[in-house]
């Protein structure tokens, strides 16, 4: 090959008698070329292409080039191009004493995920306490030494990153903003909030339970626990929007157990209204006592904190079967061992004799999840969608306002055991 290019430059030199100028530019584009290619070998080839240039001869009279001069393709090697990692922030409270366990379950989870599909993405861990101010200093620091942020855990942390108005980063929040501060402002379009809402929960609970119904009234019953007050006023707000008549009730608490002149008292008004269901925003254990004391008659639904088990431990547990027929939402992970995301994921290591809360295999899951969302907005996708563990996910990110939406699945309880429930 390489005589066939000396032939070249001897005949281009006889034609022209530029032989100076053509060999300089030939020169300069070889080795422009190889300079960018980077390749070793190339160099070598053209070091010996460069002295054959100086004892290059006038053609031989018996030559003929009558066809034009003697050309070979020279077939270059693809261009590898190597861009840098995409660096994530993960913000979490590891420095919260009450917090630890909680960012230790989406920090696995968040790990897990990307030990799967590790693609061009490196993971950094920037610690925080649980203090509002913290975690923005932390954010703040983040945001300098990576692409991507994804946390924090606490509404107050993220409403107070939120409010700063300083994100230039794409920032995924991993928990709903303050009540207030939502309705004061609009979420920063540089922030994907993708946290796990008990009020989202409800008001999907009103919708699953309006269909096919028309004015129907629902007793919404919580006890003062702030998680449940919000539950039972998403659900009220959202069946009131749906054109239903919801009614509120609080019960009183002594200690574990519902003030029984309050189940009395409530026993009497559902006999008297007839609601057509009702809303427990309760737990399992609370919901058992509610069951025992005003009976079956009515259908009764809620969120997942009605299902007080993680999956694995269904098979070695206690049917519960005084919430025979309760229907609730929960996620893939906790309802669908054959769920092809839940598959694809190794579970919370754990010995024979323990059970994990649920609610820490549910923040375990957010980490996947979050993991997979961070990774799709890594690779610069604006909009998609992801059939995820802790549910099926639509995402816009990127294109003006963000946008997340989470459907979490159906389910029911049958034979005392929750199981997913699959809607037509």
């Amino acid at each position: 090959m390489l005589g066939n290019v000396a032939r070249m430059f001897v005949l281009v030199t006889a034609i022209s008698g530029l032989c100076s100028p053509v060999l300089a530019n030939t020169t300069v584009t070889i080795s422009d070329a190889v300079s960018v290619l980077g390749i070793q070998a190339q160099r070598s080839t053209l070091d010996r292409l460069q002295l054959a240039q100086s004892d290059l001869a006038l053609p031989h009279p018996d030559d003929d080039f009558s066809d034009g001069p003697i050309t070979e393709a020279v077939e270059m090697p693809d261009a590898m191009v190597h861009m840098p990692p995409v660096r994530i922030a993960l913000l979490l409270p590891r420095r919260s004493e009450s917090l630890v366990q909680v960012a230790d379950a989406v920090r696995a989870g968040f790990m897990a995920a990307y030990q799967y599909e590790p693609a061009n993405i490196v993971v950094n861990l920037v610690e925080t306490g649980d203090a509002a101010q913290d975690v923005l200093s932390g954010y703040l620091e983040a945001t300098m030494r990576n692409d991507i942020v994804v946390g924090p855990l606490t509404r107050s942390g993220a409403t107070a990153i939120a409010q700063n108005g300083n994100i230039d980063k794409p920032t995924i929040a991993l928990t709903q903003l303050d009540t207030a501060a939502e309705v004061e402002m609009r979420v920063p379009s540089n922030m994907l909030v993708m946290g796990l809402s008990i009020e989202d929960d409800a008001r999907q609970v009103a919708h699953w339970a309006a269909a096919g119904k028309a004015r129907s009234k629902a007793f919404a019953i919580s006890t003062s626990a702030s998680w449940q007050r919000r539950a039972s006023k998403a659900f009220a707000s959202e069946w009131r929007h749906l054109g239903m008549a919801p009614e509120m009730t609080e019960l009183d608490m002594t200690g574990s157990f519902i003030n029984a002149a309050a189940l009395v008292q409530l026993k009497k008004r559902i006999q008297t209204e007839k609601p057509a269901l009702i809303f427990v925003a309760l737990d399992a254990a609370q919901t058992i006592q509610l069951r025992l004391a005003i009976g079956g008659e009515v259908p009764m639904i809620g969120t997942s904190q009605l299902n007080p088990l993680a999956l694995d431990d269904w098979a070695k547990s206690e049917p519960l079967r005084d919430l025979e027929g309760v229907r609730l939402l929960d996620m893939p992970w906790q309802l669908q061992a054959d769920h092809a995301a839940v598959m694809a994921y190794p579970h919370l290591a754990k010995n024979s004799e323990q059970r994990i809360s649920p609610d820490i295999e549910r923040l375990y899951a957010l980490g996947i999840d979050a993991y997979r969302v961070a990774h799709n907005i890594a690779i610069k996708k604006n909009e998609f969608n992801l059939d995820g563990v802790t549910g099926k996910l639509a995402i816009r990110f990127g294109q003006g306002a963000s946008h997340f939406e989470r459907v979490m699945q159906p389910a029911i309880y049958r034979d005392g055991i929750v199981q997913s429930l699959n809607l037509p």
